[in-house]
């Protein structure tokens, strides 16, 4: 049902005025942490609301935001995702296949990755750490461009709400990332 609701509001999430969209999202937490020019990282793991939260992070950030995105089999639905995900703010969409330095630059030049990495690419990109105790395959992206940017972390929760979607900005991480690339992506 929420996989659902999630796409279906993608209707509104990338046709319907701002107006609609700042009627629908409540913002809790510190936002002022996405304004400045401090090359950060917005950790967003992979919830129902992915879209939401990175349209109220494009429409509230006054500075470059970039994501990561696999471009979809189908092109015209390729071109929707493309199209709607970039009509607020400054959005990059920057396709994976054009690998780490577009990422990294985008960083160091004081930009907004909205990054969400739990990914499993395959024995070649991912690493095994533990998932509510079990081994799950996921990408290290997270630790890696963090200290490739010079970039801190702050992770941005999104949830369903009868009104629409609730999302939070929590404090910026300390002591991120460590030596440990493991426990960094765990």
């Amino acid at each position: 049902v929420y996989f659902m609701q999630a796409w279906l509001d993608r209707g509104w999430l990338w046709h319907a005025p701002r107006q609609v969209l700042e009627s629908r999202f409540r913002r809790t937490g510190d936002w002022s942490v996405f304004q400045g020019e401090a090359p950060t990282i917005v950790f967003a793991p992979h919830f129902y609301g992915l879209d939401a939260g990175a349209m109220a992070l494009a429409m509230a950030a006054d500075r470059r935001f970039s994501t990561i995105y696999t471009p979809q089999a189908n092109e015209a639905v390729d071109q929707w995702m493309k199209v709607g995900r970039a009509r607020f703010g400054d959005v990059n969409l920057l396709n994976r296949g054009d690998g780490v330095k577009p990422i990294v630059a985008s960083l160091r030049k004081g930009g907004l990755l909205y990054l969400l990495p739990d990914m499993n690419f395959g024995p070649e990109e991912s690493i095994f750490v533990p998932f509510y105790g079990v081994p799950a395959a996921t990408v290290p992206s997270l630790p890696r461009f963090a200290r490739l940017g010079r970039a801190v972390v702050v992770s941005l929760v999104t949830r369903i709400t009868p009104e629409g979607y609730e999302i939070e900005a929590k404090p910026a991480w300390t002591d991120y990332p460590t030596d440990d690339v493991l426990a960094d992506t765990a």
